[in-house]
């Protein structure tokens, strides 16, 4: 469905609602949310404008507009929001941040209907702009969503070689990649899929910021910055809980990363996410971050690099071949390709949902744990990878365009023009 569509659906949802009547804030929030989640949304934003507030919705990693919320209602929304989240309503000056509580009664189905029952869990931030409070309201599916790692999608290689490393009793496995590109869903499949393995048999704790989803047999724990329970801080209490698996939600720090290094040493495997753009680029940095040469060569068994890009709906066509065609392919080695048209029922946006593209790196193989010691750049380690059978995003990606399902305009999109 387009984003025109998905704002006609929203404002059906307020047809026969009178603005002046108290209750009409609270309506419209609620159909904000429910809009969001049959669009299968992963963000909403409420951007204050001088003229309204605008709406937009994050559909399958791309930002649509949706509507101009009345101006007049804009602050009355963020507070709505805010009241839902638990936040200060009274505070605007500040940023802050919430969690809408998954057995809260105030938010329904947008018609009216009392509270919504799906899985849907939410996270709001708010932050002070010109012309008022903006809100993005983060949508994650709850509990007994998250999916094992069977069920993502992953190359069946790199699927196998994951599950052999979560078998480890050592070591430290990264997820990375950008905001957006599922590291969390993944990291979540992980462990549950430790969880089911082990029967409950081996002790798994986790640090996170925040919690986005409950996993039986887990010990999880919240971070508290305010109270000086940071990453670090909870990751050297918790080596005395005589855990065996520990899931850190995100390097951020050197701190955090230097203890989680340690764990991985000492005998408990370490799971944990990390911005980079690749798995050799997560070596680089952390070593620019001062993690000494012999803890990346020792500690790290495995790096998932991935990405989340668009598939083509079924309206999709070939490319052209001659000099159109190979134009159109934006540069990608790829033997033919398709391109999005639009269609009734991808509401014309030529894409219907999202595929998984990822790289493994194991360090272990053949040259890397040198050029590692040796603090070789990103572009050394990356090819001493591929020597040693690595598949790079660029390829993996490629391969996809030609099994048409994705485009080359979605490949450069998502990975950009600088990625091998």
């Amino acid at each position: 469905m387009s984003s025109g569509a998905w704002g006609d659906r929203f404002r059906q949802r307020l047809n026969g609602h009178d603005p002046s009547q108290p209750q009409h804030v609270t309506v419209m929030v609620d159909a904000i949310l429910a809009n969001a989640r049959e669009a299968g949304a992963s963000d909403v934003h409420l951007v204050p404008q001088e003229t309204g507030l605008a709406m937009q919705l994050r559909i399958d990693g791309v930002l649509q507009p949706i509507a101009e919320l009345p101006k007049e209602t804009s602050s009355n929304v963020i507070a709505r929001l805010k009241v839902l989240s638990e936040l200060l309503t009274y505070r605007t000056d500040v940023p802050q941040e919430g969690r809408v509580r998954s057995d809260s009664a105030a938010v329904s189905d947008g018609n009216g209907n009392g509270p919504s029952h799906n899985s849907v869990e939410m996270r709001v931030s708010t932050f002070p702009t010109l012309f008022g409070e903006k809100a993005v309201v983060r949508l994650f599916v709850g509990s007994g969503g998250f999916r094992f790692l069977g069920e993502l999608g992953l190359p069946e290689d790199i699927e196998t070689a994951v599950q052999r490393l979560l078998d480890r009793r050592n070591g430290l496995l990264l997820i990375t990649g950008p905001a957006g590109s599922g590291k969390t869903t993944t990291a979540y499949a992980a462990l549950r899929e430790i969880v089911q393995a082990s029967g409950s048999t081996r002790s798994i704790s986790s640090l996170e910021d925040p919690i986005e989803a409950v996993v039986p047999g887990v010990a999880q724990s919240q971070i508290n910055g305010a109270a000086g329970f940071d990453y670090a801080t909870g990751l050297k209490s918790l080596m005395r809980q005589d855990p065996e698996v520990i899931f850190v939600g995100e390097i951020r720090d050197r701190n955090t990363a230097e203890t989680a290094f340690q764990a991985s040493l000492t005998g408990q495997l370490v799971l944990t996410t990390f911005h980079s753009s690749s798995a050799a680029g997560a070596i680089s940095r952390l070593s620019d971050m001062g993690i000494e040469p012999y803890l990346l060569r020792s500690g790290v068994v495995g790096i998932v690099a991935q990405r989340l890009l668009r598939k083509l709906c079924s309206c999709a066509v070939d490319e052209a071949d001659g000099d159109a065609g190979s134009a159109a392919r934006l540069g990608l080695d790829v033997r033919c390709a398709k391109r999005p048209v639009g269609c009734e029922r991808c509401g014309g946006a030529g894409y219907r949902g999202r595929m998984i593209v990822s790289e493994l790196l194991q360090p272990d193989l053949s040259g890397m744990g040198r050029a590692i010691l040796s603090r070789g750049d990103a572009t050394e380690i990356e090819g001493l990878a591929v020597q040693a059978g690595m598949m790079t995003l660029l390829r993996r990606a490629s391969l996809a365009v030609e099994a048409g399902q994705t485009s080359p305009a979605e490949v450069r999109r998502v990975l950009g023009w600088g990625i091998s």
